[in-house]
């Protein structure tokens, strides 16, 4: 059985930090109770000064502490076909076709939801 992939964007246009973490609940919790939603792709952007932005720090932040509810948090840099967490994730999921793998894709983040 495939999953479903539950994508939000953060970043288009920039969201407050406050209402990142709410939209990033909201997806969790919208996820959690369907039955076909196992990965929510959260798109939050590089940052324009090229270093990384402070929307992606608050999302990888907020899914450390929601360890407990997501199985593996996937950066898109590391999202490829060769990624143990990735492999795992596609196996369990059903997940295969993204447009972002193996695109090493700083700005996009994957929760693999419990």
């Amino acid at each position: 059985m495939s999953s479903a992939v539950l994508q939000i964007d953060v970043a288009h246009p920039p969201l407050h930090p406050d209402l990142v973490e709410e939209a990033l609940q909201e997806a969790l919790a919208a996820a959690r109770n369907s039955p076909a939603v196992r990965v929510i792709k959260v798109i939050h952007g590089y940052g324009s000064s090229g270093r990384g932005g402070s929307t992606s720090d608050i999302v990888r932040n907020w899914a450390f502490r929601m360890r407990s509810r997501v199985l593996e948090v996937i950066p898109g840099e590391t999202f490829s076909r060769f990624d143990p967490a990735t492999q795992r994730m596609r196996r369990e999921t059903g997940l295969f076709a993204d447009t972002d793998m193996d695109a090493a894709n700083r700005g996009v983040t994957y929760l693999w939801v419990r």
